[in-house]
């Protein structure tokens, strides 16, 4: 048994004022479990993504989330789920005013190959990214993967970083 308080594991860079990465301090081994809260403007993630092998579910605490999926935007409100498959292209946004905390649950543990997608002006199109840690892991910047042209940066003090 592990028992932690979700304030004393440290914050990451993140496009999300506060995310805590709770699976290695709970020591789970077949689940990812992450905390969020979310200013107006952050996201969960760097970019419109999938995963390969892991699902993944949102569990909205507090506030009001907007994924953009698929088939559009859906919004998810305090004391609401949502799941997403293996494969399924995903990006949850604070749309709102009020600060959003939820916790995500992906199983299994491991992604596979990750697919991100984030607009990149020089292509002038939404492109394959990858992430890179820059500054001794203080930053992560993202790069589109066609003309190599930088697409975010996020950094520890300011988690907004959608176009440099």
């Amino acid at each position: 048994m592990n028992k932690l308080r979700i304030d004393d594991v440290e914050n990451a860079v993140q496009p999300a004022a506060v995310m805590r990465q709770l699976t290695d301090p709970l020591g789970t081994t077949d689940l990812a479990i992450n905390y969020y809260e979310l200013e107006p403007g952050d996201s969960f993630a760097f970019a419109y993504h999938n995963h390969e092998v892991q699902e993944e579910v949102f569990y909205i605490q507090e506030g009001t989330a907007t994924f953009e999926t698929e088939d559009g935007p859906i919004v998810v409100e305090e004391g609401e789920l949502i799941r997403f498959d293996r494969g399924e292209f995903q990006r949850g946004w604070n749309r709102g005013d009020d600060r959003v905390r939820a916790l995500a649950l992906g199983a299994p543990l491991a992604y596979g190959e990750q697919r991100k997608l984030r607009y990149c002006s020089n292509c002038d199109e939404q492109t394959h990214n990858r992430l890179a840690s820059e500054n001794g892991d203080t930053t992560i910047v993202a790069y589109c993967t066609n003309c190599g042209g930088q697409t975010g940066e996020w950094y520890e003090g300011s988690m907004q970083g959608e176009v440099p």
